[in-house]
Order: structure tokens, then C-alpha cells, then sequence
């Protein structure tokens, strides 16, 4: 018997108590989040700087980013408890199946014609509804996140209003972006309910696709202003790298990042085969040398040179393919549905205070099979995070054998420690956390320390 069928066999119980395996599920990866947490937590109780960095470093940086990142541990652990709230008030109150009851009833006084009386315009309607709940919920989070936490170490630069404005973008954004995608995600399932996966994989794939490439043109400019790098010896650098190695750059950018936070970047868009845009942010610009901000994309552009964009999304296809496959054994089963308040109306009185909806709505059971898939996401994490770590370590090596050892190290310690980066980080932690190796992880693959001895 394959996994696929295993799991298919899994559904196939109606005797599973569907409600106390998924709260099982939500406090096992609470439980083993928390406790990588306090792992991370004690690893920062280390007053020790890690031995690649002493010289780099000094104390004073050193203290002040370790109060940081304790810091933000504090506010995680404590967003982690309040989603976790959340989670449990929405399993043990059945406010999914109130909410889609509430679309169902405002739906029915809408006359027939109307798309919001069918089952997918049904989901759109709780799709945009549940997204707005979820903002409202975590705008204080968001507020203390911004105006308390990066306020205290020098970071933030919001203001109140803009702050506002980007929510308000963002929401707008989704509805008129999410709304339709949702809307053609839900239409396939309804055209093609027992083959669906192939028509799936090439949808999320093409949106994929489309989404690297209209983004950064379209989206990103509405909340920053891209302004074309002035002349000047830092882009005869970065022409000069790309001539050299044929990489095919189009513009480069400097964004104005520092109208939000003082933390810098650079990276570059553009699918393979494609011209790319390097986007440089403001803060980078005036804090790093000439040969520094080469030496980081030189980085960048080893990972157009590896193919790593590409390993990525054929990574993720193979990964959205096997949910999917999964999924096939969970989005008709009714068992999983009754369990949560949702009831297929075929005649029978349901036994308890249920919706009777007569289609079984793919979004609800999606949500609900996504909860199911908690243990293996959290396996998944590990196997994401190991090839992007690889990827990172290629990207160094390729700067590298350009030259731009010395230029990318210094480049490094200086953006760990503009940003106050953590700079103890517990390995496993780090392994499920992090898709970038740490900062001493990325030095001793560089030979830092020896190199620096030669000099």
C-alpha cells in the first residue's frame, strides 16, 4: 500500500475524532515550537561572542544585539500563545461553521441569480470576511511589533499613518488580487472533482510565475518608490560584475526602505532567461563601501548562476503536488466536515447544531486538511530550510571564486551588525527557523578566520 493510500485508508475511518486529532495536532506543534524556543532563549543567555566573529564585533554591539533578539523572542513566544488562543477558540466554539452560516443566511435573501448564493460564491465571501478578521486580530500585535519593539532599538521609522495606509493597501491588494485567483482556484475544483491535481500543480504554477514577474513591476512600487541608480562608481561596479560574468541586468534600483526601518538589502527579480533588476535599499547605499555592495551581488547573482530560482519552484511543485495528492483523500469526507459543524444535507436530520450546505465547500476543507498536514509541515520545514542553507553556502562559494571573499565578509558583519542580528543561535532552532545559514556558519565556510590570520 502506498502513503497516498495509507492516508486515503486514514479518511476512510468515520470513527476519528476529527476535533481532538487536530487539537492534538495544534498543541503538539505549539509544544514543539516553544520548546525549540527555549532553546533559542537559553543559547541567548550566552554572553560569549562566537570565536569567528571576536575582533569583528565588539561587546557593546554584541550586548545590544543579544538584548534585541531576546527581545523579539519574547514578542514571538508571545504572538505564538495568542495565535495558539485563537486556533483552540476556533475548534472548541465552531466558529467556522458560524461564520459560513452567517454567509448562508445573508446569501439567501440575495435573489438566485446572484453568484454569492453558490457554494464558491459562498467562499469567497468567508474567505474575504475570515482575511479581515485576521488583520483586525493582529493589528496589535503588528503596532506593538513596529512602534514598541523596533521603536526601543533605533529601527523603526513608521509613522502611525503609514503604517494605516499599508494596511489598508494590503487588505485592498487581496481582495482585488485574491479574490479572483481564489475564485478560479475553487472553479477548477468544481470542473474537474476527481482530477484536479494536474490542472491544480499548472494553476498555482502560472500564478507563481506571474507573480515573480509583476510584483516587483506593479506591487512592490505602491507601497515604495524604486528610483533609478544615479550614475557613479558604484554602478560602473555593478555593470562591470554584470558584464563580467553575463549576467543579463536590466536597471537597478534604489528603494527607499529607510521611510520604514533602518534595516538594509539588495536583491534582484526577474525569472531565469529573463533580464533581471537589481534593487538596492537606501540604507545599504549609505552604510556599505563600493566593493561591499558588489561582493553581495556578486552573491545574488551565484544564485542566478545555480539555477536556484528554478530548483525552487520545481521544489515547490513537487511539494504543492504531494499536498495536493494528499488532499484527494480529505476534500469529500464528510466525517471530517460533520466533525466541524459543517453537515452534506441528503435528507437525514443532522444530530447536533450543524450548517447544512448542500456541496461540501473545498476552501473549509482545505483549511481543515491544512491543520491535519501540522507534523509533516513541520517535518517539511527542516527539508525546505536544508536545500535553501545549501543554496546560500553555493551563492557564497560563487562570490567567492570572483574574488569578493574579503569584500563579502566584511559585507556581512557589517549587515549583522547594522540589523543587530543574533549571533548565538541554537543549531536546531536555526535548522527549522532559518532559510539562511548563520552569520558564523557563513564566515567559517568563507575561511574568514584564516584568511584574515594571512592578512
Amino acid at each position: 500500500m502506498s502513503f497516498v493510500d495509507s492516508i486515503q485508508a486514514f479518511f476512510d475511518n468515520s470513527n476519528i475524532p476529527w476535533k481532538a486529532v487536530i487539537t492534538a495536532f495544534t498543541l503538539g506543534q505549539f509544544g514543539f515550537e516553544t520548546y525549540l524556543s527555549y532553546r533559542q532563549y537559553r543559547t541567548l543567555a550566552s554572553k560569549k561572542l562566537p570565536e569567528v566573529l571576536e575582533g569583528a564585533v565588539d561587546a557593546e554591539t554584541f550586548q545590544k544585539s543579544e538584548d534585541y533578539s531576546r527581545s523579539k523572542m519574547k514578542f514571538n513566544m508571545f504572538s505564538s500563545v495568542f495565535s495558539l488562543v485563537q486556533n483552540l477558540c476556533v475548534i472548541k466554539l465552531d466558529l467556522l461553521p458560524r461564520l459560513w452560516h452567517l454567509g448562508v443566511a445573508v446569501a439567501n435573501k440575495l435573489p438566485s441569480k446572484l453568484i454569492a448564493t453558490s457554494t464558491i460564491g459562498q467562499s469567497l465571501w468567508f474567505f474575504t470576511v475570515l482575511s479581515n478578521i485576521s488583520t483586525i486580530l493582529e493589528l496589535p500585535l503588528s503596532y506593538y511589533q513596529h512602534f514598541v519593539l523596533e521603536e526601543k532599538y533605533g529601527f523603526n521609522k513608521l509613522t502611525v499613518g503609514l503604517w494605516i495606509t499599508d494596511k489598508v493597501k494590503g487588505s485592498l491588494l487581496s481582495a482585488v488580487i485574491g479574490m479572483p485567483v481564489m475564485y478560479a482556484f475553487l472553479k477548477i475544483f468544481e470542473a474537474f472533482p476527481t482530477n484536479f491535481l494536474a490542472y491544480i500543480c499548472g494553476f498555482i504554477l502560472v500564478v507563481q510565475i506571474l507573480a515573480m514577474t509583476l510584483i516587483p513591476v506593479y506591487i512592490m512600487p505602491l507601497f515604495n518608490k524604486f528610483t533609478p541608480l544615479e550614475d557613479g562608481e558604484l554602478k560602473t561596479s555593478i555593470h562591470a560584475l554584470a558584464k563580467r560574468v553575463n549576467f543579463p541586468l536590466d536597471k537597478i534600483f534604489v528603494v527607499d526602505g529607510s521611510k520604514r526601518s533602518s534595516h538594509s538589502n539588495a536583491y534582484f527579480t526577474g525569472l531565469p532567461f529573463t533580464s533581471k533588476r537589481i534593487v538596492l535599499y537606501d540604507t545599504l547605499v549609505k552604510d556599505a563601501s563600493v566593493d561591499e555592495i558588489t561582493a553581495v551581488l556578486a552573491h545574488e547573482i551565484g544564485h542566478w548562476q545555480e539555477n536556484h530560482i528554478l530548483r525552487m519552484l520545481a521544489f515547490s511543485e513537487i511539494h504543492i503536488g504531494f499536498i495536493f495528492s494528499l488532499f484527494t483523500a480529505a476534500y469529500q469526507n464528510q466525517s471530517l466536515y460533520s466533525a466541524f459543524g459543517f453537515f452534506v444535507g441528503n435528507g437525514a436530520s443532522p444530530s447536533r447544531a450543524v450548517v447544512v450546505t448542500p456541496q461540501l465547500p473545498v476552501l473549509i476543507g482545505f483549511m481543515l486538511f491544512n491543520d491535519l498536514l501540522q507534523p509533516l509541515e513541520c517535518g517539511m520545514n527542516f527539508g525546505v530550510n536544508l536545500l535553501s542553507r545549501f543554496h546560500e553556502y553555493q551563492a557564497d562559494a560563487y562570490a567567492k571564486k570572483l574574488g569578493y571573499r574579503k569584500d563579502l565578509c566584511h559585507a556581512l558583519i557589517n549587515l549583522q551588525v547594522k540589523n543587530l542580528s543574533t549571533m548565538n543561535v541554537d543549531p536546531i532552532f536555526s535548522s527549522y527557523h532559518y532559510s539562511h545559514p548563520t552569520l558564523p556558519e557563513r564566515l567559517n565556510a568563507l575561511d574568514y578566520v584564516s584568511e584574515q590570520k594571512k592578512d
